[in-house]
């Protein structure tokens, strides 16, 4: 079985991002409620965190809550937000210990004030943190992100801050949320879904994919390991051809 031993560290994807799907199904299969599903994908992210440290991955970013999550039941709703704030007042200690820096993207104020205000103080205190940078996807959507990101570049135009012509990728990604980290390298998405569902859109144009018919709450170190030397089997070849990289 794979380890974290097995891993060639000079190849390791720079920015790692996860779709974590399947936590209602999972409990479903065990005849329990979704929130079950929930409370176990809090221990899978625990363990993920900690090994991606001990890897020496630099960035990862989680799909914790989608701008369409809100359409849930509120029970549901209701029980992932106490979660949030549970899990960042017992991880602080952890995030100091592993020099883990925590980060969100998506509209913070959207999220009940108990919630916002327990990020914004896990942020505050992790904040000069120097090892991996964990970034929580918090009523996030793609879409909602560039159209944001499309309006505020329209003002700046309309108001001669920025001329048309000058607008690139470096003018467009410093409007992005995730204007502070680099392009994700490898996204892994688990429960079988062979879906993108609204997620880093932009930020993703030539991360390697990778889908795993396991869900959540069951996504273990080998699992991880299996991605990431997948990834590390891949050719990255960015529009060039093998001979041009060799």
């Amino acid at each position: 079985m794979n380890t974290i031993e097995d891993i060639d560290k000079t190849k390791l994807p720079k920015h790692l991002a996860i779709i974590m799907d399947g936590n209602g199904r999972w409990a479903k299969q065990r005849g329990k409620l979704r929130v079950f599903g929930h409370e176990n994908g809090v221990k899978t992210v625990r363990a993920t965190v900690e090994n991606c440290v001990k890897l020496g991955v630099e960035y990862l970013t989680l799909y914790t809550f989608s701008t369409e999550n809100w359409n849930r039941p509120k029970l549901e709703i209701d029980t992932l937000m106490r979660l949030l704030v549970s899990s960042l007042k017992k991880e602080l200690k952890t995030f100091n210990k592993n020099n883990v820096r925590l980060n969100t993207i998506g509209d913070i104020n959207a999220l009940p004030k108990k919630a916002s205000d327990e990020l914004k103080e896990v942020m505050r205190k992790t904040g000069e943190n120097t090892g991996m940078t964990l970034t929580l996807a918090l009523s996030y959507g793609s879409r909602e992100e560039l159209k944001n990101a499309i309006k505020e570049i329209s003002i700046k135009v309309k108001n001669n801050i920025i001329s048309p012509e000058n607008i690139d990728e470096t003018i467009i990604n410093s409007h992005l949320y995730t204007q502070n980290l680099p392009d994700v390298d490898l996204l892994v998405r688990t429960s079988g879904e062979h879906r993108i569902s609204n997620f880093l859109l932009w930020q993703i144009a030539y991360a390697e994919l990778y889908f795993i018919d396991v869900f959540w709450p069951d996504f273990k170190e080998h699992h991880l390991v299996g991605a990431i030397k997948d990834y590390q089997n891949r050719e990255r070849r960015f529009g060039k051809t093998s001979e041009q990289l060799s």
